[in-house]
């Protein structure tokens, strides 16, 4: 019960119905922090390709939302496009996503890291998976996985 009164809560944050105290300049800081994000997480590498994230447009400016939670904190979501409905590395994509952003984020934020809806075959469990603080961490212990997402999250020279 308590997750779907978390989720109601959400859903009318996100629609706007609860923004009324927010300050008029409230949603262009949003849109600046937004872009700031995109352009942290757009040069990530693709762990099978030599593009990058941007490049094979498995994210894109409006992947980004931001949304003020309080005058230092905001919720970040980024919602992103395997380049195919079965992608085996969907995971370790977001994945990379979750570390580039935990590293590189210059201010107070929640992150939340969804595949775009109808887009991968197994989007519910990866979601679940990319957004588990525990299995992520467990993930990062790995050392196999850890390097490749350190080759994945690295700006190049």
């Amino acid at each position: 019960m308590a997750l779907l009164g978390g989720l109601l809560g959400r859903l009318l944050w996100l629609s706007g119905l609860r923004r009324g105290r927010h300050a008029p300049g409230t949603q262009a800081m949003e849109q600046d922090r937004a872009l700031e994000v995109y352009d942290i997480i757009r040069t990530i590498r693709d762990p099978e390709k030599p593009n990058t994230l941007e490049e094979l447009e498995v994210v894109t400016e409006s992947c980004v939302e931001v949304h003020e939670i309080n005058e230092d904190e905001y919720l970040v979501i980024i919602r992103f496009t395997p380049t195919v409905p079965h992608c085996s590395l969907a995971t370790l994509i977001g994945l990379c996503l979750r570390i580039k952003l935990q590293r590189c984020l210059p201010f107070k934020h929640k992150l939340e890291i969804y595949i775009s809806e109808g887009t991968h075959s197994t989007e519910e469990d990866i979601n679940k998976q990319i957004n588990d603080k525990e299995r992520v961490a467990a993930a990062m212990e790995n050392p196999n996985l850890r390097e490749i997402v350190e080759q994945c999250v690295t700006e190049p020279d």
